[in-house]
């Protein structure tokens, strides 16, 4: 008698007399709340093994004398606590009617969760009672002996993803042949059953840039969590070195990381339903692996990224990012302690569906200076070093100008503000370095700026990628789906798709961009990428290519 049944047993002699089949379809999360075990007490893993069913297997599970067959897919895999280390086997069934005699529950095993689905169509049973669903298996007799035919084939595309351990850098890419040579299908991350916000946004982490590598190689202090380690090597070893030296992440690896994150942090749902990529940010870096937040305000609070908020001004019909960071800082009136690593800005939209401005252009650089506290900034004048701000000079100077039109040194606030129009304007006094003062006089004031590196897109809740695949203003840049192309219809498997986007890069500059905004008024005449990096934006990723190098 194992753990469970003595554990039955001794609570309630309700359960005396039930046959053995019954109680190894018995539902753990109905078990009494003293057990105690915590997801901690359990071994994950990928495959059954001694077999081809793996997470995300389409399987049928015989159980003679109770009920019909079930039919379900593999959800989770693993040894729960106990002394009997025997496979046990998370299923979501497709049919409820066949769970007469079954007590099923939403995913939890012994008050556990380890996965995520509608309440009644989780059971958890042996491993030696889940074979391959025989509904889909290949009746091909001219196919050869030795093919492999099994579900979890069918459901992944027959695509090999070992682990690989150790550090592995991000792809140098050089020009646009490299880049070509890694383009196609079965490249990038597989996507699945809703994760196309994580696949691209991880893609965009990690394949080409180190922005975030501290993540992957941080040891955990006294203040992480117990599963810590747990989720950096999956991470790492399952996601981000196979991605890195093979171009390639099979789902199941992802899925992987995505029940970690749905069982340890508050954001629920990661397994199976529609997020934003802002949800699996929170989950990840805030709330499982405790990174140092990105954006250190001057009103002393922190964030990992930044969210526009601006007023719609109906003469800009092509508003930049760079426009739009400028007057939501300035409307805002907080600037940043330091220059950030990495700058995740969210575009001014609310939700999938309104969006402030139809198109917006990515802006290639951004320029920080002015919203670094304490920086030195040049005179908007002259050009020497600014002393004073005059925030209600912003726009003053010229049509669009920005954030820089707010500095000046003492001569020139003083005939600036000698007009009729601005003697009401109030300055304030800038800080900086006395060390910096002595040289001013010696050197040109310079700028900070910071380098796009990804920018994350949105259609119809589908969430792709355009990724540049280096630094510098001549690396390429690529598009990357994970749900490119499906292959078995409803019942088969995502193959994601890594593009070439040679055109992107003249695209996104001043010029470029004006030109195609002016010659395709219609969205529907834009080209096809074209369309979704001026349309469909929905996270700009910058990196500072000098802060990254210490982070």
């Amino acid at each position: 008698m194992n753990i469970y049944q003595q554990k039955l047993s001794s609570d309630s002699d309700i359960h005396n007399n039930i046959p053995l089949t019954v109680l190894e379809f018995y539902s753990p999360s109905l078990l009494p709340e003293e057990l105690g075990f915590t997801i901690a007490d359990y071994q994950p893993l990928i495959e059954i093994p001694g077999t081809e069913l793996a997470i995300g297997s389409l399987v049928e599970v015989s159980n003679p004398g109770l009920c019909e067959d079930l039919y379900g897919v593999v959800r989770w895999i693993g040894i729960p606590p106990g002394p009997q280390k025997n496979v046990l086997v998370g299923i979501e069934v497709e049919d409820e009617s066949n769970l007469k005699n079954v007590v099923a529950s939403d995913g939890r095993h012994n008050g556990v969760r380890l996965f995520t689905c509608h309440d009644g169509r989780a059971i958890f049973v042996p491993a030696n009672r889940c074979t391959a669903d025989r509904r889909f298996a290949d009746v091909d007799n001219t196919i050869s002996a030795n093919r492999v035919s099994s579900n979890h084939a069918k459901k992944f595309g027959v695509a090999e993803c070992p682990a690989i351990y150790g550090s592995i850098p991000p792809l140098e890419i050089h020009n646009s042949d490299e880049l070509a040579s890694i383009c196609g299908k079965f490249k990038g991350i597989q996507g699945h059953h809703n994760s196309c916000y994580l696949d691209a946004t991880l893609f965009s982490m990690f394949t080409f840039t180190s922005v975030f590598d501290s993540i992957l190689y941080r040891r955990p202090g006294p203040q992480d969590i117990r599963n810590y380690s747990e989720v950096q090597k999956v991470l790492r070893d399952e996601i981000v070195n196979p991605l890195r030296k093979n171009v390639f992440v099979r789902s199941d690896r992802v899925m992987k990381l995505r029940e970690l994150l749905d069982q340890l942090s508050s954001v629920s749902g990661l397994t199976c339903e529609e997020k934003d990529p802002e949800e699996f940010l929170n989950s990840l870096l805030s709330q499982i692996m405790r990174v140092e937040p990105f954006l250190k305000l001057s009103s002393g609070q922190d964030s990992y990224f930044y969210q526009l908020f601006v007023e719609k001004d109906e003469k800009l019909t092509l508003p930049s990012v760079q426009q739009l960071f400028e007057q939501s800082f300035h409307s805002s009136d907080i600037k940043l302690k330091e220059v950030p690593s990495c700058f995740i800005i969210q575009m001014p939209r609310f939700g999938k569906n309104y969006k402030m401005y139809p198109r917006i252009l990515p802006s290639q650089v951004l320029d920080v200076t002015d919203i670094i506290e304490n920086s030195p900034r040049q005179c908007s004048l002259c050009g020497k070093l600014a002393e004073y701000e005059c925030r209600d000079c912003f726009g003053s100077l010229q049509a669009g100008s920005g954030l820089e039109c707010t500095a000046f040194c003492p001569k020139c606030l003083k005939t600036f503000h000698s007009h009729i129009k601005r003697t009401n304007h109030v300055s304030k006094k800038i800080y900086s370095p006395k060390e910096f003062k002595i040289m001013a006089e010696h050197m040109v004031v310079p700028r900070l700026y910071m380098e796009l590196f990804a920018v994350v897109c949105i259609e119809t809740s589908h969430y792709v990628a355009f990724v540049k695949s280096g630094s510098g203003p001549d690396a390429p840049w690529c598009f990357f789906d994970s749900m490119a192309d499906r292959k078995g219809e409803q019942n088969g498997y995502n193959i994601p798709e890594i593009t070439c986007v040679p055109e992107l890069t003249q695209w996104l500059s001043e010029e470029g961009a004006r030109s195609i905004n002016e010659t395709s008024t219609n969205d529907k005449v834009l080209p096809e990428h074209a369309k979704r990096i001026f349309c469909d934006a929905y996270m700009c990723l910058y990196q500072s290519t000098d802060i990254m190098m210490y982070h």
